[in-house]
């Protein structure tokens, strides 16, 4: 597809190609961004979005393709070059250092200095506030940077751009962290930036917020531009097609639970200051959800469920024996598998293969007088692997380099290799593409149709209404409602999860 260059644009790349190897990360990246403007770029994991950004930040040079700030054509070698254009990339997250203080973070090596050339902390204080107030934020300057949530990382960052004189900010998946405050003082600041001129690349999955933040939308899908829309001419419907190039029919595809005999009883589950009076039941075939706000207490129950915190008091029954407790072996052992909630951290060893990865939970099994043998690992993996149509070159190579949705299936794999009766998923489709999703959401209604138990926890709330048999509410480490899916409606989940008194159940 042939673009021509935007005369109000600030920066334009356009037909960008980048190769690693015999792989094609990117065959025609095209954006051009206007000052005054935030510009969303959708696209599914693989479309070449991270390449994309990572040219523009100097990180990789295209190998093909028109690159210009303005009308001047530029090819940035570094990043201290794509800097001195003007341009800053805020990343899902920041990387401080956690040592020094909120100033010392913003101006590290360039400190404002005093007559005498030292460096002049009062000035560099104030900087920093003036900073702080022209973005609406409270944040002590002095404070060390150790502590600080994302959501303050992210506005430092933003913060060290303004004072770059910064006139272009990319920001790739700021919200994955954040809870709905966070979000929405991060999307204030983001407006008060493009009314005062700034051009901003906003990257996210998360459609509710392209169509609440964004101007315009650019799609991109197999490393390739396809589209740029006005976000109030366009439709949801419309960037879904684009993005996976075809139809899907439902991002939800829940068929009615055929249910069984209780699987897991959760009876009087509490740990000091964290929950308390946890009850509740999941039965085969069944997908429950914990719903609420970042902070209710749901991962922490499912943690404990599983035992990988402890907790003070109550039981934990699956198939009618109690398991004990804190001995997540005895969980896996009894039949619980747990997706966590950070794939990367707690759920791959990112460094290993995807075979490897995917037979973890089997290496007993696999062992033979303490080693393992690999064609097993290899064939066992590749029946889930091949099951969940993960794309990966080869079984042996690291699952670091997959995407996204690629990782959470291998996480999947894992544990679906062990044949659960009860799957624990922890914001299963966090971080992953609209296709993924779908694919995600028809892959738990297979197994719950198989009788696998499942107790899901997800913060989207069409997510939790979508693929739901049953949803319970957490606020402050409490149920508080308790909604059959017929009864589960947007206003009813969000007052359970923020009214000052507890709904009946």
């Amino acid at each position: 597809m042939t673009v021509v260059r935007d005369p109000r644009a600030v920066l334009s790349l356009i037909g960008a190609s980048k190769t690693f190897g015999p792989v094609i990360a990117l065959a025609n990246g095209t954006v051009q961004l206007r000052s005054g403007e935030i510009h969303a770029l959708v696209g599914e994991n693989g479309a070449g979005k991270s390449t994309l950004v990572k040219i523009l930040a100097g990180v990789h040079q295209p190998d093909g393709g028109e690159f210009f700030v303005g009308d001047e054509p530029v090819s940035f070698r570094t990043v201290a070059e794509s800097k001195a254009a003007g341009i800053s990339v805020i990343y899902q997250e920041p990387t401080l250092f956690p040592d020094l203080s909120v100033a010392e973070n913003i101006f590290v090596g360039r400190q404002p200095r005093g007559r005498v050339g030292l460096i002049s902390r009062s000035q560099m204080r104030q900087l920093a506030r003036d900073l702080f107030a022209r973005l609406g934020v409270a944040i002590d300057p002095d404070r060390s940077a150790e502590g600080l949530s994302i959501a303050d990382q992210q506005i430092i960052e933003i913060a060290k751009a303004i004072s770059l004189d910064a006139k272009v900010l990319v920001m790739d998946e700021p919200t994955a962290a954040l809870s709905g405050t966070e979000v929405e003082r991060l999307f204030a600041v983001a407006r008060g930036l493009r009314d005062r001129g700034a051009a901003i690349l906003f990257i996210s999955h998360r459609f509710d917020e392209v169509f609440a933040l964004s101007d315009r939308i650019t799609v991109m899908r197999d490393g390739r531009y396809i589209a740029t829309h006005v976000t109030s001419q366009t439709s949801v419907d419309e960037i879904v097609r684009e993005m996976v190039g075809r139809d899907i029919d439902s991002l939800y595809p829940k068929v009615e639970a055929q249910l069984g005999d209780v699987v897991l009883d959760v009876q009087g589950l509490a740990r000091r200051g964290v929950f308390a009076g946890i009850d509740f039941q999941v039965r085969a075939g069944e997908i429950v959800a914990l719903a609420g706000l970042v902070g209710a207490g749901r991962t922490e129950v499912a943690r404990a469920v599983f035992g990988i915190d402890p907790y003070d008091s109550g039981t934990v029954t699956l198939g009618g024996v109690p398991l004990k407790r804190h001995d997540p072996r005895a969980a896996i052992a009894a039949g619980i598998g747990f997706v966590p909630e950070d794939r990367r951290k707690q759920g791959l060893v990112m460094d290993l293969s995807v075979a490897r990865n995917a037979a973890l939970t089997l290496r007993g099994a696999l062992a033979r007088f303490g080693l393992i043998n690999g064609g097993r690992e290899r064939a066992e993996a590749a029946l889930w692997t091949t099951r969940l149509q993960v794309k990966a070159g080869s079984p042996d190579i690291a699952v670091s380099t997959l995407s996204g949705g690629n990782q959470q299936k291998v996480v999947l794999a894992k544990w679906l290799a062990t044949e659960p009766r009860l799957l624990i998923v922890d914001e299963p489709t966090r971080g992953i593409d609209v296709g993924t999703k779908a694919e995600v959401h028809r892959l738990l209604s297979d197994l719950a149709g198989r009788g696998i138990a499942i107790l899901m926890i997800s913060s989207e709330l069409p997510e939790v209404l979508g693929m739901a048999d049953r949803v319970l509410v957490m606020r402050e480490g409490r149920i508080t409602a308790e909604l059959a899916r017929a009864e589960a409606t947007p206003e009813r989940v969000m007052h359970a999860a923020t009214a000052t008194s507890e709904a009946v159940r």
